[in-house]
């Protein structure tokens, strides 16, 4: 096991994507924020079936980042309910590893 976590999130747009990611870089509770557009999303919200278009943010961060991280996404998203999953990341190119490290705020 790492010290890396990656973390999922959605947002309506590629522009809100990128305003979200680059919020939590240049506030280094991030090393990279990769955004993926053109997602289409099919859930259930309110009782309804929903087909939305959205886009993927891919961040990579450290674990100890995780809870502040995902306070700051809660805080700046749009969504009343926005994703913010968490996925550790068990091994990995270790100088890939470490700049995730170096590019993050240290350890609270």
């Amino acid at each position: 096991m790492t010290d890396a976590i990656l973390v999922l999130v959605t947002a309506p747009s590629s522009d809100k994507a990128a305003e979200l990611a680059r919020t939590v870089v240049e506030e280094q509770l991030a090393a990279c924020g990769n955004i993926l557009p053109g997602l289409r999303s099919i859930y259930r919200w309110e009782g309804k079936v929903q087909d939305d278009a959205e886009a993927l943010i891919l961040f990579k961060t450290r674990t100890s980042l995780f809870d502040a991280l995902r306070s700051r996404i809660v805080a700046l998203h749009p969504y009343q309910v926005p994703e913010v999953l968490r996925v550790d990341v068990a091994d990995g190119h270790a100088p890939y590893l470490a700049w995730i490290l170096e590019s993050t705020r240290p350890s609270p």
